[in-house]
């Protein structure tokens, strides 16, 4: 088994810069689960030269208390250094650490090939694409009251619409690897009426552009209750050739490698029987 999707700083703390030494307890704790490989996934909107190229996109939004509450956001998490960052996985690496150089890359419309070049220069190992805001809403912020609210001015269905618009322009921009929690939009616990529309429109997205998905063991933390992906969603992605990853999405090192013989069980239903690991980028099978 693989957790393809570790953070090393909690919502909430000021970034600092990650150690070998921490790198390996990450390492021998995920040992410890029955995963062999772990691969570091820090969010690129924690790093100031993200922060310095992207600007103040959500300014589009016609909603300014969203715009001032995803800036708030930004100005509390962008502090990280890149290349301190990528030195150290690659140290880690160097000292025969199981352990791979990612980020996680959301979506930030029109604005991919601007990210595409800045991630160009460096030796990343694997990339995942997410869809945490549609405009200037973060949706998954679900310790905001504000941003809670909003689900209730916006129809549920609506809102999977958007979310699955924007992480088809996501998987289309050919920025990143892995479609990381590809049903995200149920984190609150809301789901559409009819929710076959949206999961055959992200298994046709990740297929049509070569992605894999990933199968994520983070939904049982939330209000969702339920891995991302959906069972349902896992099948059409399986019947669609769409490998996967797995992942605890883990934001500290008390949840890496989070209910991983859960996450196989659900694989083997959906017949699954490898999955998709990365080295630079390039994919290859490894057995689950």
């Amino acid at each position: 088994m693989l957790d393809y999707h570790v953070h090393l700083w909690p919502h909430g703390q000021r970034d600092r810069a990650p150690t070998v030494e921490e790198l390996s307890e990450y390492c021998a704790l995920a040992a410890g689960a029955g995963v062999g490989e772990i691969a570091v996934t820090e969010h690129l909107f924690r790093f100031r030269s993200a922060r310095d190229l992207l600007g103040d996109f959500w300014d589009d939004d016609p909603d300014p208390n969203l715009r001032a509450a995803m800036a708030r956001y930004w100005d509390d998490h962008a502090h990280a250094d890149l290349d301190d960052y990528v030195a150290t996985v690659m140290e880690a690496k160097a000292a025969g650490l199981p352990v791979l150089l990612g980020l996680e890359v959301d979506h930030y419309p029109g604005l991919m090939a601007k990210v595409a070049g800045l991630l160009a220069g460096y030796p990343f190992d694997v990339l995942l694409g997410s869809v945490h805001w549609i405009g200037a809403w973060l949706f998954d912020w679900l310790e905001d009251p504000d941003m809670v609210a909003e689900w209730g001015r916006r129809g549920i269905d609506a809102v999977w619409d958007a979310y699955t618009t924007c992480l088809e322009e996501l998987a289309d921009s050919a920025t990143c690897d892995v479609l990381a929690h590809p049903d995200l939009a149920k984190v609150a616990g809301h789901r559409p009426a009819a929710p076959d529309e949206f999961h055959d429109r992200i298994a046709e997205a990740a297929a049509r552009t070569g992605m894999a998905a990933e199968v994520s063991s983070a939904g049982w933390r939330k209000p969702a209750a339920e891995a991302y992906p959906a069972p349902d969603l896992l099948t059409k992605l399986a019947a669609a050739g769409v490998p996967v990853t797995t992942a605890s999405d883990t934001h500290g090192p008390g949840q890496v490698a989070f209910r991983s013989d859960d996450l196989r069980q659900l694989l083997g239903a959906a017949g699954y029987t490898e999955l998709a690991a990365f080295r630079g980028r390039v994919r290859h099978s490894v057995g689950i």
